[in-house]
């Protein structure tokens, strides 16, 4: 086994995750393709035949040195180097089930060494990420397990299944190995220390998030937003609205294009109980056509419902948003559509409003809305057998509606 030649190095896995926290915040995408990813693994191989030994001592680097694992023995036996070799042929080819059939036939045998096993595990958890995460996380997991690899690629797993575990929302698992790979590796990077953050975070552990993402963003020449967006979720969350507002206006302040971070400072604005703010934000991407969900509408014509005097901008919104399919043509849109024609003084449009909610409802109140709307516009029948469909549905108090039906014999 020991006269064996060990099998090339693995080449370095690469995962697209990011964070999501709140409302505004983007979801994280796995952005590469499997074209895009074989054409990287193919012309990796071509540099590796062009400049071998520059790529050995690239590979040689130990990018863990304060690594508190002894680095083992990682050769194949001359037995099942072929396959290895086959194995990682079919990866650079991007053949993806011959990597994952050859990968089970290696872990399946009882011959292998900690070295094959892991190998195999490593190398059909990579063909498979991106692709199908959930199983990628099985094969990756297992590889750390077998202990095999060295420390530049076992950690690197780590670190992977890590990433995995917490895009799968197993956080707890996601910080046992962030926090296994950081005690072992003594690792202080910022896009490692992130991913123990937003572990925290997941687990509402929020006063920890915050310190360790502080100490991420610290340590990095340029943070990515989404770790500030994650901190100043962690600050809200801890009733620390001040950081919040300050962190948030940071981050609007540099991204003023960036549709999620004024998305972002919009909220923490609303949380802070600055409406005004928060509506001047919201109007703004309205105006510019990048206000796109039914969230973000229904925060700004309750804004708008809740100030006085902005009932006609809040019928406004309304009606854009279910022109535009944004908002649902339910009960509640319906109703505040209501409510802001009646408020700013347009009965007949607060009338026809009220008539397509009240249907809608779960209960008589609207309709009982929609009889003292008809009584004050002297519409006797109509305001009659809205006040009769009140009492059917059901309302708090049902002498209201006896009172209009009184009224208009």
């Amino acid at each position: 086994m020991t006269n064996a030649k060990p099998v090339r190095p693995f080449p370095s896995l690469a995962l697209a995750i990011a964070v999501a926290l709140a409302a505004g915040i983007a979801t994280p995408t796995f952005a590469q393709s499997a074209m895009e990813r074989a054409e990287q693994r193919r012309a990796k191989h071509a540099q590796k035949q062009q400049q071998p030994e520059e790529q050995a001592q690239e590979q040689a680097e130990a990018r863990y040195p304060q690594a508190t694992r002894e680095e083992p023995e990682t050769t194949a036996s001359a037995k099942l180097s072929p396959r290895l070799q086959k194995m990682f042929d079919a990866y650079d080819e991007d053949d993806g089930d011959t990597v994952v059939q050859i990968a089970d036939e290696i872990l399946a045998n009882p011959d292998a060494n900690a070295y094959e096993h892991a190998i195999a595990a490593r190398i059909a958890g990579a063909a498979l990420l991106n692709a199908d995460n959930a199983r990628a996380r099985g094969y990756i997991e297992k590889a750390v397990q077998f202990d095999g690899l060295n420390n530049n690629d076992h950690y690197e797993s780590m670190f992977i299944a890590a990433q995995l575990q917490l895009q799968e929302g197993d956080y707890a698992a996601s910080l046992a190995t962030i926090d296994k790979f950081l005690s072992e590796t003594k690792s202080q990077e910022p896009e490692h220390l992130v991913v123990k953050g937003n572990a925290l975070y997941r687990l509402e552990r929020y006063q920890e998030a915050a310190a360790v993402l502080e100490q991420a963003i610290k340590a990095s020449p340029s943070p990515d937003p989404t770790w500030q967006q994650l901190l100043m979720g962690a600050y809200a969350e801890t009733g620390q609205a001040d950081q919040a507002a300050r962190l948030a206006e940071q981050i609007g302040g540099a991204n003023p294009g960036d549709t999620n971070a004024q998305l972002n400072l919009a909220a923490t604005y609303m949380q802070a109980g600055d409406d005004a703010k928060a509506g001047a934000i919201l109007e703004q991407l309205r105006s510019g056509g990048k206000l796109t969900s039914e969230t973000d509408y229904r925060n700004l014509y309750a804004i708008y419902l809740n100030a006085e005097g902005k009932e006609k901008q809040a019928a406004a919104v309304i009606n854009e948003g279910l022109e535009k399919g944004i908002l649902k043509p339910d009960h509640g849109t319906y109703n505040a559509l209501a409510q802001a024609y009646w408020f700013a003084g347009d009965n007949g449009p607060a009338i026809e409003a009220y008539q397509k909610a009240a249907p809608l409802a779960k209960d008589g109140e609207t309709y009982l809305n929609l009889a003292r709307a008809l009584n004050n516009e002297g519409r006797s029948a109509e305001a009659r057998k809205a006040a009769e469909q009140a009492l059917a549905k059901g309302v708090a108090k049902p002498e209201d509606a006896r009172r209009i039906i009184a009224n208009n014999p």
